[in-house]
């Protein structure tokens, strides 16, 4: 029995092929494409990695870790091949608050508690819930992250060593002016042009990185002075080690922790998922969301014994990786390698960078990523969506992913439930098969959003002493279905008269058997050949 359940359990888990290249198999091409793709992403990995921990207010280091240890583990065993994972600035936000009260220790004990949610959530399941997001939200969110993703560069038009960091790299330092400004926006401006003119030439080499090399070659080759990876901070560095997280083992431990564990946890799955969604929509190949969720747990859990500050999916270099040919797990997982060996022996070369390259590169995410038919569509599409679309862009460029899409399903799962509550009218006729009797044909679902116009529709006093409401045309949902039911079927007994309910769909007579309010309990027939009439037994829900 046991046995039985455990398989059900994996097989309805949905587990994605964990095969490197499960699809068209690893051929000499397909790994050379991989392998740059993967050097591309790590590049413009370092200065994400590095920011994201001076906005958590922790070692540059210890978002390094968090890059290599989560990007190389959901490269792994992720639910969608091509993703990258690795430190964020959605997640960074949340961290600061924490490591500047208690310290980074409490925050590693943190982030492995946020992965152990995480695995919880996945071997429950709930990544399939990412199915309710709208597409009108998927579009705020696309374009809020694009928009967030450029403020982030921003901040690396500042003077070196006089920024303060914040979320979206726009805290407090010294603009650049003049000349340096000057020479960093042709640096910038150079870079994109060989992105965007190097897949017309060949695509022997992934154009992001023909651009940060050919900059950075120009850059060093002629010695100009410009911001450089090494003036963020150095990435040179070990190996990184087990570390049990030095926090007192009790009750007040954890409840200091609790709260931002599943803050994180939530934001990282959201962040993690709508990614999944978005790089399969792009390479039009499926991917496991709760394998997902397991992924980035697993990936958390191990990331806060080893030092690291956690990470969850990143659209930016997502999208890099997409966009430079990466399809299999072999790009991630190359990518995580690659940022190991800057850490370990090639800090001295990738410090000489320019950040203009990787702004550059950076700036052609964002037009890519960008969801420009939304702003032609905004015209086309119901007033609700097209304000769904705008709240979401604006609510996670001034707030945070999370709270962007929670706020999105919820204004759309009220505008849904309005525009189905404004459906629910009847139409009368007199019975063919109850002499005298009046019949009421619901059209519409009943559920709470509609109960009230429900009971609108019924003229009791008017009415003869036989009634029948038929629910060819409609559902009844929920309770409050039930209880205006109820309460309409205690206004026709008050009144001397019968009411009685034909053509209840399997789930509606399921639903109102449950709550005793059907006098005779016998199957419906759900082709609705044979009429079957219900009485309904009122004060079983209290209605008045």
């Amino acid at each position: 029995m046991a046995k039985t359940t455990f398989r059900e359990f994996t097989r309805n888990l949905d587990v994605t092929d964990l095969r490197w290249a499960p699809k068209d198999g690893l051929t000499p091409a397909r790994l050379r494409i991989e392998l740059l793709s993967g050097l591309t992403v790590a590049l413009a990995l370092v200065p994400e990695a590095v920011a994201f921990a001076f906005v958590a207010g922790v070692h540059p280091l210890v978002g390094l870790y968090a890059a290599f240890l989560v990007g190389l583990i959901t490269a792994l065993i992720g639910g969608r091949p091509g993703m990258i994972s690795g430190a964020t600035g959605a997640l960074a936000v949340v961290m600061v608050a924490l490591v500047a009260e208690h310290g980074v220790e409490y925050l590693f004990a943190t982030v492995v508690l946020m992965g152990l949610l995480q695995v919880f959530a996945g071997v429950m399941q709930w990544g399939k819930f990412i199915r309710l997001v709208p597409h009108p939200v998927m579009l705020g969110f696309v374009n809020g992250l694009a928009i967030v993703i450029f403020l982030a560069q921003l901040g690396q038009f500042k003077v070196p060593g006089t920024m303060e960091n914040t979320g979206h790299g726009m805290g407090g330092g010294e603009w650049l002016s003049g000349q340096p400004l000057v020479l960093m926006l042709a640096l910038v401006a150079v870079t994109m042009a060989i992105i965007w003119v190097m897949p017309r030439i060949t695509k022997v080499i992934p154009a992001p990185l023909a651009g940060i090399g050919i900059v950075a070659a120009i850059v060093i080759a002629f010695g100009l002075d410009v911001p450089r990876v090494g003036d963020l901070a150095s990435i040179q560095g070990g190996l990184p080690s087990l570390h049990i997280p030095m926090v007192p083992l009790n009750r007040e431990t954890f409840e200091i922790i609790l709260p931002y564990a599943v803050i994180l946890a939530a934001i990282g799955l959201i962040e993690s998922l709508l990614t999944l969604n978005l790089v399969g929509d792009m390479t039009n190949e499926r991917g496991g969301a709760s394998q997902e969720c397991i992924a980035q747990g697993v990936a958390n859990t191990v990331t806060g014994f080893f030092g690291g500050m956690g990470g969850c999916a990143m659209i930016g270099q997502s999208m890099i990786n997409v966009k430079s040919g990466g399809r299999t797990r072999v790009a991630g997982i190359a990518a995580a390698v690659f940022l190991l060996l800057f850490i370990l022996v090639g800090s001295s070369v990738i410090e000489l960078i320019p950040l203009a390259a990787l702004v550059g590169v950076m700036f052609m995410v964002v037009i890519g990523t960008f969801a420009w038919n939304s702003l032609t569509i905004l015209r086309k599409v119901p007033l609700t969506d097209a304000f769904v679309i705008l709240l979401v862009t604006v609510v996670t460029v001034l707030e945070d992913l999370a709270v962007a899409v929670v706020v999105g399903v919820i204004v759309s799962a009220l505008a849904y439930a309005w525009n189905n509550a404004r459906r629910i009218h009847s139409k009368t006729r007199e019975s063919h098969t109850e002499k005298g009797a009046k019949v009421y044909e619901i059209q519409g679902p009943l559920f709470f959003g509609s109960s009230d116009g429900f009971t609108e529709l019924f003229d009791v006093a008017g009415d003869p002493d036989t009634v029948i409401v038929d629910f060819a045309d409609s559902r009844v949902v929920d309770q409050s279905a039930l209880q205006a039911i109820e309460a309409i079927a205690e206004k026709y007994e008050s009144a001397g008269k019968t009411l009685m309910l034909r053509h209840l769909s399997r789930d509606c007579h399921r639903l109102l058997n449950k709550a005793g309010q059907l006098m005779v309990d016998s199957d419906d027939d759900p082709d609705y050949a044979l009429a079957v009439d219900y009485s309904v037994k009122t004060g079983m829900l209290g209605g008045h």
